[in-house]
Parts: C-alpha cells; sequence; structure tokens
C-alpha cells in the first residue's frame, strides 16, 4: 500500500497555489523492474514527480503525458498521470550511445536541436476520430522543471514556479502557481501580486538536497511558516501498469504460430518485458502452445502442466 501523496496549499488570500509530490514507494515500484544510468533515472523521476503536479489540476477524466523525443543517448521518455494519479513511465536508450555520468538535460535530448517534448491531454470519453489535445514544449531551459515552467507561461498563460528532485530513493517536486485575479480591487490585485512575488522569493531557498531528504511537510513549514495557508486532503499517488500475463500472451499469440515455435527453436522459451514497466514475463514451450489452443487463458490451463 502506497503512502505517496500529493498535497495542495493556497496562500490565505487566494493569490497562490501550493502543490507538494513525494514518490517513494511508488518509485520504487516503478524502478523494481528497470536499470537506467544515474542521470537518466534521475530525470525520469523528475518528469514523473511533474507529471503529477501538472495532471492533479487537469478539469478532465483523462491522462496528462509528458513526452520527450531525444536525438542523443536518450530516444524516448514517456510518463503518463491519470486524473486519479494513477503513474507510468519508459525510457528507451539507444545502445549505440554511452550516457556520461556528467550529461545534461539538454546533451541527454536536445544536444542536435532536434529533441521534442510534447505534452498530451487525453480525455476518457474522447469520441471516435477526435485526437487529443498536444501542446509542443519548446526546449528551453536546462531542466524539466525550467521548460515546463515556460509553457505554462506561454502555453496557460499561467506564472508557474517548478522544484524537482530525484534519486535512486525519491522522486518529489514542489509547484507555485499564481492563480487569476476574479474581480476586486486595485489593490487587491497589488496585494496578490506581492504575495506570489513573496512566495517565490522563499521557495527559491529550496536545494535538491533538501527536496530528498526532508518531508514535504517539513519543507512547506520550513518556507512559509509565516504564511496562513489553506491545506487540502492529501490525494494519494500510485504506480499502476496494466499489463497482464494474459495481455503478454495475448501479443504473442498474434506473432503467430510459426514466429513463436522459431524463437523456441533457438532459446527453449520467450523471455519478454513489459514496455512500460518492464517485468519480466516468460513462456516456455507448453506456455506457448497452450496460447493456441481454443478457449485456453495464459494464465489459467484447464488442468495443470508439468514445468
Amino acid at each position: 500500500m502506497t503512502t505517496d501523496q500529493l498535497q495542495k496549499y493556497l496562500l490565505d488570500d487566494r493569490s497562490t497555489r501550493i502543490q507538494t509530490v513525494d514518490l517513494t514507494d511508488t518509485w520504487h515500484t516503478g524502478l523494481a523492474h528497470q536499470s537506467y544510468p544515474p542521470v537518466v533515472r534521475d530525470l525520469l523521476g523528475e518528469l514523473c514527480a511533474a507529471s503529477v503536479l501538472l495532471a492533479s489540476n487537469i478539469k478532465f477524466d483523462g491522462s496528462l503525458v509528458l513526452q520527450l523525443q531525444g536525438d542523443g543517448a536518450l530516444a524516448l521518455i514517456v510518463v503518463e498521470c491519470q486524473s486519479d494519479l494513477s503513474l507510468r513511465a519508459t525510457v528507451q536508450l539507444r545502445q549505440e550511445f554511452v550516457v556520461p555520468d556528467n550529461a545534461t538535460f539538454q546533451s541527454l535530448l536536445n544536444g542536435n536541436g532536434n529533441g521534442r517534448f510534447i505534452v498530451i491531454l487525453d480525455p476518457a470519453d474522447r469520441q471516435e476520430g477526435q485526437q487529443p489535445y498536444q501542446g509542443v514544449v519548446p526546449m528551453e531551459g536546462d531542466s524539466v522543471a525550467k521548460v515546463l515552467e515556460h509553457y505554462m507561461k506561454q502555453s496557460e498563460q499561467l506564472d508557474t514556479h517548478i522544484w524537482l528532485a530525484a534519486n535512486e530513493q525519491r522522486a518529489t517536486g514542489l509547484l507555485l502557481q499564481r492563480l487569476p485575479d476574479h474581480g476586486g480591487t486595485a489593490e487587491d490585485a497589488e496585494a496578490h501580486r506581492e504575495s506570489w512575488q513573496r512566495a517565490g522569493i522563499l521557495a527559491q531557498t529550496l536545494t535538491q538536497d533538501e527536496m530528498l531528504s526532508a518531508s514535504p511537510e517539513t519543507l512547506i513549514h520550513r518556507l512559509f511558516w509565516e504564511e496562513p495557508l489553506l491545506t487540502f486532503e492529501p490525494q494519494p499517488v500510485r504506480w499502476f501498469c496494466p499489463c497482464t500475463r494474459e495481455r503478454v500472451g495475448n501479443m504473442l499469440k498474434m506473432l503467430g504460430r510459426a514466429e513463436i515455435e522459431s524463437i523456441l527453436s533457438e532459446q527453449e522459451k520467450v523471455d519478454i518485458a513489459c514496455n512500460f514497466c518492464g517485468k519480466p514475463y516468460t513462456f516456455d514451450a507448453i506456455d506457448c502452445a497452450r496460447l493456441f489452443i481454443d478457449g485456453q487463458s495464459p494464465e489459467e490451463p484447464s488442468e495443470p502442466v508439468a514445468h
């Protein structure tokens, strides 16, 4: 059972939204079957934290996808967060490249100027033929946070500050967002502007080491202990990949009996991993034979079989 959560706050004058996310159990689950170079792993963690921070504010039932297409060692990263804050992610590396330990966001993804960052909003009730919304994010900035801040300002007209951090143990994030003024006097608008600026100045002192070592509650208290905050009920976050042995078996079945038998003749079994979570599945000759018997499931044989 995950204890990870997204927490939302508002400054008392409703000028600024504050959000934190802490991924520990979720992050461990996501990495359970994957092994990435540390710089790639940390980038993926930052994207996971960012996706939760942004998905928590979408106004429909569906998913938010952050997709990075790189032109170097890192070919593709996809992070998908549903409106219930269930999360999954995948990474594709180009095997002919070596990922240096000191690689940067730009060198990993945009070394030749051909990287692409796309935000996709996909409503669950999308009509047949209707395309999900896709926004292209300019690759401007030296981190995921800076690129997304620029995107939110240009696309959503929302002043946004984002801090992200990740390592092998945790992925975490903090978001500040200035909310639109609705009515009120010029004095109210000026007071809200000052509140927004003050919140940003306070949060600028935050370091990645602090984010990875302290709880979000501790950080919020340290940063905003003098600010009256409205606190909302936390929302749980979890890793969820819909892969199952049955689904993988159905995919193998689509390859056809001849292709499966060819693989078995070479290696006596079929080893396959989920593209998203990396969970491994193994099908031996008996498992594969059952795929092509009408009415039998890859998970549930009609009678016990010896392995």
